[in-house]
């Protein structure tokens, strides 16, 4: 699996005249410059895989393959949410945490797909999803790994707009921080590269992070968990 790179195409058809606040056509760059970010986050994050080589590579059914290759699917989708977030929400906290995730989880497939490359592994392995874990058989759910949204709720949140959007997105992220947390302390116990531990711990402290802020909006816009 390669990681999509999100390009300036992507927005131009998608991008209304004034959002209900009011704001003018020019909001549009304002989309341009974020999918630009998104970008570079995802070449730092290449090069940042670059700068961290193992002396042993792990192998194709290894943990750290098995991460690697699943939580560039995992953060594939919270891209983008996170990007959905910053088009359509309301409010602006709403909005600076989708550009938050959308641009740091890229820079992270960035990362995880360097590594793949550098132990001569292919994008996608023969195992299936969650298998590098113990309990992975049963986290799997209709294909999806943990706190994935199925393609209905993501048309859903397509679909919705103002407060219904904000809250939708926040009760669906932390659901998908969740999951991704599961599957980082999953690499955290089992795996055995020192550099995939390194970076793995810190994604799980920006996710939590992130969860605390995710919580602290809902809270504030009346939504329930």
């Amino acid at each position: 699996m390669t990681a999509p790179v999100t390009t300036d195409s992507e927005f131009d058809d998608e991008v209304p005249a004034a959002d209900q606040g009011g704001r003018p056509a020019a909001r549009r760059y304002g989309l341009l410059a974020v999918a630009a970010a998104v970008v570079v986050g995802l070449l730092l994050g290449y090069a940042g895989g670059l700068l961290t080589p193992a002396l042993t590579r792990p192998g194709d059914t290894s943990a750290e393959a098995g991460f690697a290759r699943d939580m560039t699917a995992h953060h594939n989708q919270a891209v983008a949410m996170g990007l959905l977030a910053f088009r359509q929400g309301q409010d602006p906290e709403v909005r600076q945490v989708g550009v938050d995730i959308a641009t740091g989880q890229q820079g992270e497939i960035g990362t995880m797909q360097t590594w793949l490359r550098s132990w001569k592994l292919d994008p996608t392995g023969d195992q299936a999803p969650m298998a590098w874990m113990p309990d992975g058989a049963g986290l799997v759910k209709d294909g999806l790994m943990p706190g994935m949204a199925t393609p209905e709720e993501m048309a859903k949140l397509k679909a919705a707009s103002g407060r219904e959007f904000d809250v939708l997105f926040l009760n669906m992220m932390i659901r998908h921080h969740l999951g991704g947390v599961h599957m980082i302390d999953g690499i955290l116990d089992e795996g055995h590269d020192d550099d995939v531990l390194a970076v793995a711990q810190v994604m799980k402290n920006t996710q939590q992070n992130d969860l605390a802020n995710l919580n602290a909006a809902l809270k504030r816009l009346g939504g329930t968990p």
